[in-house]
């Protein structure tokens, strides 16, 4: 199922995955560890599984690894909720905005797959 060309899906889940860490070391940096460290999991997660489904063996297995990445991606839209609503947090809308914007992409992905 892979392709040379550029897939957008791959680009933008690798680009938010930089974003998360440099997140994460800021949190980390503020003694945030803990939601530093469950967000720097499934932010990265996402990317990891969206790579992985560009190498599927079937179309089920490339749903299913972007199902997982979409699973990530909920928790991560989770964690990042959570850090914007504590008061004492760094602003995290930006990385909110980029990982809905996953969300839906992943979602259109999947359903269109499975026609």
């Amino acid at each position: 199922m892979r392709s040379d060309k550029e897939n957008i899906i791959v680009k933008k889940s690798f680009e938010f995955a930089v974003k998360i860490i440099h997140f994460c070391e800021l949190l980390e940096s503020q003694k945030k560890v803990v939601v530093s460290r469950q967000l720097m999991r499934s932010g990265t997660s996402i990317g990891a599984n969206v790579k992985e489904a560009q190498n599927a063996e079937s179309k089920a297995d490339f749903v299913h690894k972007l199902k997982l990445a979409a699973k990530e991606a909920d928790e991560t839209e989770y964690w990042l909720e959570l850090c914007m609503a504590i008061d004492h947090y760094p602003d995290a809308q930006n990385l909110l905005d980029d990982c809905n914007e996953l969300i839906l992409i992943l979602s259109k992905i999947i359903s269109s797959s499975k026609k």
